[in-house]
């Protein structure tokens, strides 16, 4: 029961109730002086510790151990006499053996403060949050070691104000330190202190870059590819944004979802059942639907007024819906400038930029969802085999009426080929770039352009196969941690937690 306490010699164990004491003292053999490591056994006197050790059938342990006070036989030596240790088990100024500290230690490694105070209750040795704060400052930190593939990211302190620095082995994804800003000059210093990166993954940081450039000019930088693609999403969307005057002139409604059709099949299921004379109680019984649900559907002539219509919010175009119908109904071409210009003269007071999502979003013909730019920019980045067919053939009718969107979507999924690391991606990302150039396609050209500013990391990133997937996944915990910590810790504690989790 007690075998961590081998060291010592028991002489009694005592059930006191809510605890458990064991009597216990040291062994009578030659103990080494701290200072010149002369072993000696005089004895200059006895004194006695309390310590507490792991709890024991739902209970705690104390632990009353009986040291000697010991005289150093060497004359002259600084400590004349010196109290006896006991390596792993009794050591200077603790009051808990190893092994509890070392259950302690990972409890509030994992938790921190106030929730590791409240599972050592639960755990019988309780402490505050302040000892447990303090056992984790106390715990050791893993010894800094230069990986080969280094993985480096930021993080948020405090957003839009402070920020952090996070650095991995981006190969295995241990933890190696953390930096308390995320500027050139703090990562430079961190480098030049620990030589022996080769790579460096990071995402399209220029402060990062430049600080690898001037610490390590032989080290080769890989740019994340997920960010490239995450850019290429942004630019997409206001490519299609731009041109949605051009392929929304079709107002092409977005496909029905499973509930439409559903709803139409059940329409059509009731009204045959209603023709051949059933009744609604019989029809509501052989569908399995609840009464009122059948007469709903059958007081409905026709599916599509089944169909929900969208909840748009209220905006100050609503009073001049009817105006704006009538105009395009009796002239599609009509420019939305002219009617900007009509609705101001009877009393519009809003903006031409609300006037004119108003009217590329459908609300000014009838009530019937169409194609979002969000959603179009959807279909263009999604991958073809993972597209339903009513989805393909959406897409296919847009990028018909639009030409440029028809070149976006090809440059678009050239690219996403490159997103697979291959020896040659280099060269058909130069000729990709020279092809975004000849189309009409401006925010595209200006991811072209940061592609280019920073192309060798680009071109080992679709060419090699580091990535910065698993920093990502340190500043996901990491963010967690913050959560559970409230804010309230500072950035070494912060540090301490993010290193040894």
């Amino acid at each position: 029961m007690f075998s961590g306490l081998a060291s010592l010699v028991v002489e009694d164990v005592a059930d006191e109730g809510e605890f458990i004491r064991v009597q216990a003292r040291t062994r009578d053999d030659p103990v080494q002086c701290p200072v010149c490591g002369q072993p000696t056994g005089r004895v200059h006197g006895i004194h006695r510790r309390t310590i507490a050790d792991v709890p024991t059938d739902g209970r705690r342990v104390v632990v009353s151990v009986q040291v000697r006070r010991l005289i150093c036989p060497v004359l002259g030596c600084p400590r004349q006499t010196f109290r006896e240790q006991v390596p792993g088990l009794i050591e200077r100024y603790q009051r808990r053996t190893r092994r509890l500290s070392d259950q302690l230690g990972s409890v509030v490694k994992e938790l921190a403060g106030r929730a590791g105070a409240r599972l050592s209750r639960v755990l019988v040795f309780a402490i505050s949050r302040s000892t447990a704060l303090r056992l984790l400052a106390r715990l050791p930190l893993p010894v800094v070691r230069v990986p080969r593939v280094l993985g480096v990211d930021d993080f948020a302190l405090k957003r839009r104000h402070r920020y952090a620095t996070v650095l991995i082995d981006a190969e295995t994804g241990e933890r190696i330190d953390v930096l308390p800003s995320r500027s050139a000059d703090a990562l430079e210093r961190w480098l030049r202190g620990h030589p022996g990166v080769e790579i460096v993954c990071r995402d399209g940081s220029g402060a990062y870059g430049e600080a690898v450039r001037r610490a390590l000019p032989a080290a080769v930088q890989v740019s994340d590819r997920w960010h490239l693609w995450k850019n290429l999403c942004e630019k997409t969307l206001a490519e299609v944004r731009s041109h949605s005057a051009c392929w929304a002139t079709s107002n092409t409604p977005r496909p029905a979802g499973v509930h439409e059709q559903t709803t139409r099949e059940r329409w059509h299921q009731i009204h045959d059942l209603l023709g051949k004379g059933v009744g609604l109680l019989e029809c509501a019984r052989r569908m399995n639907l609840s009464l009122n649900t059948v007469k709903r559907y059958a007081r409905t002539h026709e599916p599509e007024a089944l169909r929900r219509a969208p909840r748009y919010r209220p905006t100050l175009v609503d009073p001049y819906r009817d105006h704006l119908r009538e105009r395009r109904a009796a002239d599609p071409a009509v420019p939305v400038k002219q009617l900007f210009r009509e609705v101001q003269e009877q009393g519009y007071t809003g903006s031409f930029n609300l006037l004119y999502r108003y009217i590329t979003q459908g609300r000014a013909e009838g009530d019937r969802p169409v194609t979002t730019p969000r959603w179009l920019a959807r279909l263009l980045l999604t991958h073809p085999d993972h597209l339903r067919h009513k989805d393909t053939s959406l897409l296919a009718e847009l990028t018909k009426a639009c030409p440029e969107i028809a070149q976006l979507a090809s440059l678009i999924r050239e690219f996403a080929q490159l997103l697979t690391p291959a020896a040659g991606n280099d060269k058909k990302l130069t000729a990709w770039m020279v092809g975004v150039r000849t189309a009409q396609l401006p925010y595209l050209h200006a991811f072209a352009n940061g592609l280019e500013l920073d192309r060798a990391a680009v071109n080992a990133g679709l060419t090699l196969p580091h990535h910065n997937g698993r920093t990502e996944g340190v500043n996901t915990r990491t963010k967690r941690i913050m959560r559970q910590m409230h804010g309230r810790a500072g950035f070494d504690l912060l540090r301490h937690r993010i290193l040894l989790h």
